[in-house]
């Protein structure tokens, strides 16, 4: 499939450098079973769900990701080295992580760098675009502490190049529903979400469950092949409890509609069915990549927040409710104002039915 049918033009003032506030003031396109178009609020969602649905979020938490050092002199070599960034994306083991780093053709194989005040890594090996492998000097929950101190909060690129990471955004890029340390970018669907609203969902008689992945860097990577059939999807870390696939089975077969929040959630789901739809308790590795054409097993609602052109992600969305049907939402939403990618404002997808 020709990537560039994924492309639009989107305005550079459309993007969202900060969350709407309150979090579920946020707008939100409603894009109906039939193709229709209409404007709500994150806050309506209720008025859109009904008793016995079940709103599917990821629980993952943003770990404070980006870190910035220096590499230590070489054997022979006097005075400082080179300034370095580490953005850190895929755990290993207790000590391990493959990271991204800038300038990585500083970095050399048995390289010694030191990362904010307190961290050292050695570099076990260098990748291509980048990607290097790093073993710090500490490890387990001496690491994490330590990762949390010393480093900043990574957010996307289009925020990043603009402004730097502040006090804010280390609560405003983490979602209510976090508590599994793993991710290196938020699920941003789920950034919507505020007690009054989950409060207000419950009283609808709208059930919750949670699954985890956790949001790798490949997230922003561009799709830089001409066919979708060429691309190379990143693996992220996923996993569903024995409870949530129970619940989530229980409530399609009493005819409860599913609600992925975010394109992670769905992933999740869609990695852990089966061909009925019947989903399974599960973990591992998951590199789906869902382009049009592919016949959903789980979701029957999608929120998610305004994607890249050329992503996987508006891809993806581009699968749930029709690639025309998409691109005219997105037509519909820049004129509209809306705000895109993760600060900005969200989309309620209904799945039409074959």
């Amino acid at each position: 499939m020709d990537v560039s049918l994924f492309d639009f033009e989107l305005p550079e003032e459309r993007i969202a450098l900060r969350p709407a506030r309150p979090r579920d003031s946020a707008r939100m396109l409603v894009v109906g079973l039939n193709g229709d178009i209409g404007h709500a609020h994150v806050r309506d969602l209720p008025d859109f769900l009904r008793a016995g649905d079940v709103l599917v979020a990821n629980d993952t938490k943003v770990i404070a990701a980006r870190l910035r050092g220096r590499r230590l002199p070489r054997a022979g070599q006097g005075g400082d080295g080179p300034k370095l960034e580490v953005l850190l994306h895929k755990r290993l083991d207790d000590s391990r992580y493959r990271a991204f780093a800038r300038p990585a053709r500083k970095l050399e194989a048995g390289d010694q760098v030191a990362l904010g005040a307190t961290l050292q890594a050695k570099v076990l090996a260098r990748h291509e675009g980048g990607e290097i492998e790093i073993a710090f000097d500490l490890r387990g929950a001496l690491l994490d502490v330590a990762i949390a101190r010393e480093g900043e909060t990574p957010l996307p690129p289009y925020i990043a190049g603009t402004r730097p990471a502040d006090v804010l955004d280390a609560t405003d890029y983490q979602t209510l529903f976090a508590k599994q340390e793993g991710s290196v970018a938020a699920p941003t669907a789920g950034l919507h979400f505020t007690p009054e609203l989950l409060a207000q969902l419950e009283s609808a008689g709208v059930k919750r469950q949670s699954v985890t992945l956790h949001v790798g860097a490949g997230t922003f990577l561009p799709v830089s092949v001409n066919d979708t059939a060429e691309h190379k999807m990143h693996a992220e870390w996923a996993e569903v409890s024995q409870a949530t696939a129970h619940a989530i089975n229980v409530a399609q077969d009493e005819g409860g509609r599913i609600v992925a929040v975010g394109t992670t959630s769905l992933r999740t789901l869609e990695s852990a069915s089966d061909e009925g739809g019947q989903v399974r308790a599960w973990s591992g590795e998951t590199d789906i990549f869902i382009t049009p054409g592919y016949r959903f097993r789980t979701a029957d609602v999608l929120l998610t927040n305004f994607h890249l052109p050329r992503s996987t992600l508006f891809m993806l969305v581009c699968a749930f409710s029709g690639t025309e049907t998409m691109k005219r939402a997105y037509a519909e939403a820049i004129a509209a104002r809306y705000r895109f990618y993760s600060y900005g404002d969200a989309c309620l997808l209904f799945r039409p039915r074959a």
